[in-house]
Protein backbone atom coordinates (compact mmCIF):
# COMPACT_ATOMS: atom_id res chain seq x y z
CA UNK A 1 0.00 0.00 0.00
CA UNK A 2 1.32 3.10 -0.86
CA UNK A 3 2.09 5.89 1.78
CA UNK A 4 -0.56 8.63 1.97
CA UNK A 5 0.38 11.89 2.74
CA UNK A 6 -1.31 14.58 4.65
CA UNK A 7 -2.43 18.10 5.27
CA UNK A 8 -1.36 19.64 8.60
CA UNK A 9 -1.86 23.58 8.76
CA UNK A 10 1.64 25.32 7.24
CA UNK A 11 0.93 28.41 9.60
CA UNK A 12 2.41 25.65 12.18
CA UNK A 13 5.38 25.13 9.91
CA UNK A 14 8.65 27.29 10.15
CA UNK A 15 10.18 26.75 7.09
CA UNK A 16 9.29 28.38 4.02
CA UNK A 17 10.25 25.13 1.83
CA UNK A 18 7.98 22.62 4.04
CA UNK A 19 5.23 24.90 3.54
CA UNK A 20 5.75 25.12 0.05
CA UNK A 21 5.77 21.29 -0.67
CA UNK A 22 2.93 20.18 1.89
CA UNK A 23 0.80 23.08 0.79
CA UNK A 24 1.26 22.53 -2.94
CA UNK A 25 0.59 18.83 -3.14
CA UNK A 26 -2.40 18.48 -0.83
CA UNK A 27 -6.05 18.65 -2.78
CA UNK A 28 -8.57 21.74 -0.82
CA UNK A 29 -12.47 20.90 -1.51
CA UNK A 30 -15.05 23.89 -2.07
CA UNK A 31 -18.25 23.07 -1.96
CA UNK A 32 -21.56 24.19 0.04
CA UNK A 33 -22.60 22.60 2.98
CA UNK A 34 -25.58 21.30 2.43
CA UNK A 35 -27.27 19.68 -0.77
CA UNK A 36 -30.43 18.55 -1.42
CA UNK A 37 -30.92 14.66 -2.13
CA UNK A 38 -30.79 13.29 -5.38
CA UNK A 39 -29.63 16.57 -7.32
CA UNK A 40 -26.53 17.30 -9.03
CA UNK A 41 -24.18 18.96 -6.76
CA UNK A 42 -21.05 20.92 -7.66
CA UNK A 43 -17.52 19.84 -5.57
CA UNK A 44 -14.86 21.82 -6.72
CA UNK A 45 -11.01 20.42 -5.77
CA UNK A 46 -7.82 22.31 -5.93
CA UNK A 47 -4.19 21.61 -5.95
CA UNK A 48 -2.51 24.03 -3.24
CA UNK A 49 -4.09 26.66 -1.59
CA UNK A 50 -1.32 29.46 -1.05
CA UNK A 51 1.60 27.89 -3.85
CA UNK A 52 1.33 26.10 -7.43
CA UNK A 53 2.31 22.58 -8.44
CA UNK A 54 4.61 22.34 -11.20
CA UNK A 55 3.56 20.80 -14.44
CA UNK A 56 7.03 19.57 -15.40
CA UNK A 57 7.32 16.36 -17.48
CA UNK A 58 8.53 14.29 -14.69
CA UNK A 59 6.54 16.60 -11.96
CA UNK A 60 3.28 16.84 -12.16
CA UNK A 61 -0.26 15.98 -10.79
CA UNK A 62 -1.77 12.74 -12.35
CA UNK A 63 -4.62 12.38 -10.70
CA UNK A 64 -7.53 13.71 -8.40
CA UNK A 65 -10.18 11.68 -6.57
CA UNK A 66 -13.10 12.37 -5.02
CA UNK A 67 -14.43 9.86 -2.46
CA UNK A 68 -17.92 9.95 -0.10
CA UNK A 69 -16.44 7.76 2.71
CA UNK A 70 -14.83 4.92 1.35
CA UNK A 71 -16.74 4.96 -2.26
CA UNK A 72 -14.86 6.71 -5.52
CA UNK A 73 -17.78 9.18 -7.08
CA UNK A 74 -14.97 10.64 -9.58
CA UNK A 75 -11.91 11.20 -10.80
CA UNK A 76 -10.04 13.38 -13.01
CA UNK A 77 -6.60 12.26 -15.02
CA UNK A 78 -4.00 14.56 -16.23
CA UNK A 79 -0.66 14.45 -18.79
CA UNK A 80 2.17 16.53 -18.53
CA UNK A 81 1.39 19.69 -19.80
CA UNK A 82 -1.99 19.48 -19.19
CA UNK A 83 -1.75 22.85 -16.90
CA UNK A 84 0.40 25.07 -19.59
CA UNK A 85 3.61 23.04 -19.27
CA UNK A 86 7.70 23.17 -18.23
CA UNK A 87 7.77 26.38 -16.03
CA UNK A 88 4.09 27.32 -15.68
CA UNK A 89 2.94 27.50 -11.71
CA UNK A 90 -1.14 27.12 -12.72
CA UNK A 91 -3.31 24.59 -10.17
CA UNK A 92 -4.77 21.72 -10.74
CA UNK A 93 -8.17 22.07 -10.54
CA UNK A 94 -11.26 20.50 -11.26
CA UNK A 95 -15.17 20.54 -10.91
CA UNK A 96 -17.27 17.08 -10.25
CA UNK A 97 -20.95 17.69 -10.30
CA UNK A 98 -22.31 14.34 -7.61
CA UNK A 99 -25.67 13.24 -7.25
CA UNK A 100 -25.98 13.73 -3.44
CA UNK A 101 -27.11 10.74 -1.22
CA UNK A 102 -27.71 9.71 2.15
CA UNK A 103 -28.30 11.86 5.18
CA UNK A 104 -24.66 13.10 4.95
CA UNK A 105 -21.50 12.97 3.16
CA UNK A 106 -18.19 12.69 4.16
CA UNK A 107 -15.96 13.59 1.33
CA UNK A 108 -12.46 13.44 0.69
CA UNK A 109 -10.14 14.45 -1.99
CA UNK A 110 -6.74 12.34 -3.02
CA UNK A 111 -4.07 13.71 -5.41
CA UNK A 112 -1.36 12.05 -7.34
CA UNK A 113 1.88 13.82 -7.85
CA UNK A 114 4.07 12.14 -9.97
CA UNK A 115 7.71 12.64 -7.82
CA UNK A 116 5.94 12.71 -4.62
CA UNK A 117 3.05 10.30 -4.16
CA UNK A 118 -0.41 10.47 -2.75
CA UNK A 119 -1.60 12.96 -0.60
CA UNK A 120 -4.69 13.22 1.10
CA UNK A 121 -7.15 16.34 2.36
CA UNK A 122 -9.15 16.54 5.91
CA UNK A 123 -12.87 15.58 5.42
CA UNK A 124 -15.53 17.87 4.18
CA UNK A 125 -19.18 17.31 6.18
CA UNK A 126 -22.19 18.10 3.64
CA UNK A 127 -25.44 17.39 4.91
CA UNK A 128 -28.09 16.35 2.55
CA UNK A 129 -31.71 17.10 2.61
Amino acid sequence: MPTINRYVDISEVDKEAKKDYIDRHSPFIECGSEAKAGEKFPVTVRMGNEYSHPDDTDHFIKSISLYNGTTLLAEANFVSGTMGGQGQKNQAEVVFNVVASGPQMSLTALSYCTKHGLWECDPVEVNVA
